[in-house]
């Protein structure tokens, strides 16, 4: 009994690690190469998959996820002989396991080796101040050329960023210097344009004002002109309705009696301010002929009446 027990035992035993050897799991975004007495024979796809135990053999196993790899830091020289430090990362995806498993004894020494090579052949034919501005045209370059040759090796490069771009202390004093003085440069262009503006607006608006005045003086003597226009004509139409009712008055009974009586008053009101302006007293050459006075000042009134008042006194 104990020795059939034993040999129960050890088929359990192998029967257990049969099974173990038979069925194999294989996770997600994965891929696990299975040779055949050392030979190549399938790629186990995600999920469960049953080899030939003590026949088949688990060689490989891959991971398919996009996996980054650090590209070691590098001096390359510039077209224009300048050193410079590029230190990048390269992003690739192995698509076929067989050929990641016998295209390259190691994949990624492969693309290590021929990101760096490359990636200075590349900054070889640019000058410094261009590696600066291109860094989209040096990562493109870059992965054309390493994806053209990883294709043998079942490796898919999906894209190649510069992480930094050193160059020696020296060019970096010198570019530092010379972004001051263009900084500067654009400073007094900015200063000068806004003195330049300033000036522009102060004269175009002292022109406007100037015009503005103009127009204002302008407009203010044609009301001034308008307005001495205006009285002129108010006061001659006075002075003519005026003289129509002294000429009507005077056609009245006793109106030429009356304007005797006024001419008389008017002539010897003007002598006695003459006998007070002046230091000599005026005073008429015969004092009693008044009557006299009065007929030649008739006379002169007679003869500045319009036509239409002639007649007898």
């Amino acid at each position: 009994m104990e020795v059939f027990g034993s040999v129960a035992m050890v088929l359990f035993f192998l029967a257990l690690v049969f099974v173990f050897k038979t069925i194999n799991v294989v996770p997600q975004q994965h891929a696990w190469v299975v040779e055949r007495l050392g030979k190549y024979h399938a790629t186990l796809a995600p999920g469960l998959n049953i080899v030939v135990p003590f026949v088949d053999r688990i060689a490989y196993k891959h991971v398919l996820k996009e996996i980054p790899l650090d590209v070691p830091p590098q001096v390359c020289i510039t077209r224009d002989n300048t050193q410079l430090q590029v230190d990048g990362i390269l992003y690739f995806q192995i698509t076929d396991a067989m050929r990641a498993s016998y295209g390259s004894s190691n994949y990624l020494a492969a693309i290590t080796q021929l990101a760096q090579t490359t990636l200075r052949s590349v900054i070889g034919r640019m000058e410094l101040d261009k590696t600066f501005e291109e860094r989209d045209h040096i990562n493109t370059t870059i992965v054309n050329a390493i994806d053209e040759s990883a294709a043998n090796w079942g490796v898919k490069v999906l894209r190649y960023e510069i992480k930094d771009l050193t160059p020696p202390q020296e060019i970096l004093h010198a570019m530092q210097a010379q972004i001051t003085a263009e900084r500067e440069k654009r400073a007094l262009i900015a200063a000068s344009e806004g003195r330049r503006q300033e000036q522009i607006n102060i004269a175009s608006g002292e022109r406007e004002a100037a015009i503005a005045r103009s127009e204002g003086e302008k407009q203010a003597s044609i009301n001034r002109a308008e307005g001495q226009a205006k009285a002129t004509v108010v006061l001659a139409e006075a002075s003519a309705e005026a003289l129509r009712q002294v000429a009507e008055a005077i056609r009245q009974p006793g109106g030429e009696d009356a304007v005797n009586l006024r001419v008389a008053e008017q002539y010897v009101k003007a002598f006695g301010e003459l006998a007070k302006t002046n230091n000599s007293v005026i005073v008429p050459a015969n004092m009693g002929d008044m009557s006299g006075l009065i007929a030649s000042a008739m006379t002169i009134v007679k003869s500045q009446r319009p036509p239409g008042l002639k007649g007898s006194v």
